[in-house]
């Protein structure tokens, strides 16, 4: 299954791994909550998914999977070269983690590593992200931060996640001064930088 919100690339994927004869898409997806969905409904072998996608990002839509104790294994496939993004790639439960510049026929023969119970790593990356610095933000803090960071208020990111403003201020303060940042904008900026949001 293919997960991925820019409609061009998706069909491009789904193309070039059509071509393979072993493997079959079975499913196509355009964001996070409708690749959620896809995946319950049609239990896929192996889900191909990007990081950044609408409604729920590749990191928490692999965390999803593995929390609802679904058998489909996760290739995420990105433009993001980050040790961070692939520490937390592994952390939610993906088998695989790949650039996007790589050749189509990598990327088929990852899934079928991922497929036979293997990872798919890219090697120069796994080497870097173990000499990188741990992501210090909680779950909660890297939600809130990321939505402040995509310019809303407080008052909508808690209405959003049904918490007092309060508290989501207080959210911020905490990844404001675990990042030594200057504010939530500078704060979602490092964080990014790092490959945490």
């Amino acid at each position: 299954m293919l997960a991925e919100d820019q409609t061009m690339l998706r069909g491009a994927l789904a193309a070039l791994l059509g071509l393979e004869p072993d493997l079959v898409i079975i499913g196509e997806a355009a964001n996070g909550r409708e690749a959620h969905r896809l995946a319950q409904q049609l239990k896929p072998d192996v889900i191909v998914t990007d990081i950044e996608m609408p409604e729920m990002t590749g990191l928490e839509f692999a965390a999803a999977i593995k929390d609802n104790g679904l058998a489909a294994k996760v290739v995420i496939l990105t433009t993001f070269a980050r040790p961070g993004y692939l520490r937390r790639a592994l952390d939610a439960g993906a088998r695989g983690y790949l650039l996007k510049e790589r050749p189509a026929s990598e990327l088929a023969e990852a899934i079928r590593r991922v497929h036979a119970g293997l990872r798919a790593i890219d090697p120069e990356l796994a080497a870097e992200a173990w000499n990188t610095e741990d992501d210090p933000l909680t779950d909660r803090e890297r939600h809130i931060l990321r939505r402040a960071g995509d310019g809303q208020s407080s008052a909508d990111i808690a209405a959003e996640l049904r918490l007092s403003e309060g508290t989501v201020r207080n959210y911020l303060s905490e990844a404001i001064a675990k990042l030594g940042a200057a504010n939530r904008v500078d704060a979602a900026r490092i964080a990014r930088q790092r490959g945490w949001l």
